[in-house]
């Protein structure tokens, strides 16, 4: 991942006159308990010491959600829809907080404004979370920006796509998840038309890294991880956090977003005419396998 960045950066760089450029944006993206913020944090650690000595700064997806009172106000607007009821899916995010932001960072080296990065804290009302008053302070320069999350790189498609996909059982969870009976098509329809509002956090991004479990199970493993980081979690705070059947009930919600707009990392506007993602040619796949061990790297 160090050196896949390393690469980017440097052609980056080469096309820009002068020493004065904008930090290079990567994406990195892999489902619930694939070990992404662990990466993520490793790679951080590597490019920001020696002998690099690289300025990082680092957002989740995550703390660009809604604040709480947006996420109630989502919810309640979408009573009957399941995967808007409280955060995770595309649409439980602050888009014009997102744009403002990203569209910063990108202008940060050119001045000499300090930007604060929210942060959402998961803990309060409950659980649901809500925005915290303060962020974390970044200063420029900035030489590498990673955004980070499940989602990220995921696009809207089309109706005919969806419709296609609802048909087919998802794969490998025939036995413990009906997509039809958890969900509606108009639900799956609600998310891809909020998906679009993304595309423009999206086309920030010039490099991106992907994290995928192996073939044969995509959708299975992450029940498998996300119920390891519960329990790893537990077993170091006193047993405090969701029951196995909890966390089951948790990824479900995630299945349909993997399912109809996963692909998109590397496909982009699937079926329909649009263009490819811009990280094309800059990207990392990074497999892994059941026990998070690496299989192999590949680009795209």
């Amino acid at each position: 991942m160090t050196e896949h960045v390393l690469s980017c950066l440097k052609n980056h760089r080469s096309r820009f006159v002068g020493s004065r450029f904008p930090p290079l944006f990567v994406g990195v993206q892999g489902p619930q308990g694939s070990g992404k913020t662990f990466l993520t944090s490793h790679l951080h650690k590597q490019l920001s010491t020696s002998p690099h000595l690289l300025s990082v700064a680092v957002l989740s997806i995550d703390d660009l959600y809604l604040p709480h009172d947006g996420l109630a106000s989502l919810a309640r607007n979408h009573s009957q829809n399941r995967l808007l009821q409280g955060r995770g899916l595309p649409g439980t995010h602050d888009i014009e907080l997102g744009n403002a932001l990203l569209e910063n960072i990108k202008k940060i080296n050119g001045n000499s404004d300090e930007l604060e990065l929210p942060i959402f804290d998961k803990s309060l009302f409950g659980g649901e979370g809500d925005r915290l008053p303060h962020g974390k302070v970044i200063r420029p320069p900035i030489d590498v920006f990673i955004l980070e999350g499940w989602c990220v790189g995921f696009y809207p498609t089309s109706i005919s796509l969806i419709e296609e996909r609802w048909d087919k059982p998802v794969s490998g969870l025939e036995d413990q998840f009906d997509l039809k009976s958890f969900v509606r098509m108009e639900d799956v329809l609600t998310v891809n038309d909020q998906l679009k509002a993304y595309v423009k956090w999206w086309d920030a991004l010039d490099a991106f890294i992907q994290i995928k479990g192996p073939s044969s199970s995509p959708y299975k493993i992450i029940y498998k991880w996300r119920l390891e980081q519960e329990h790893f979690m537990k077993a170091r705070n006193g047993g405090k956090g969701m029951t196995d059947e909890q966390v089951k009930a948790f990824v479900d919600r995630y299945i349909p977003g993997y399912v109809f707009f996963g692909d998109g990392v590397t496909n982009g506007l699937l079926d329909t005419g649009g263009k490819a993602p811009r990280w094309i040619g800059s990207g990392l796949v990074v497999t892994i396998g059941q026990d998070r061990e690496l299989i192999q790297t590949s680009k795209f």
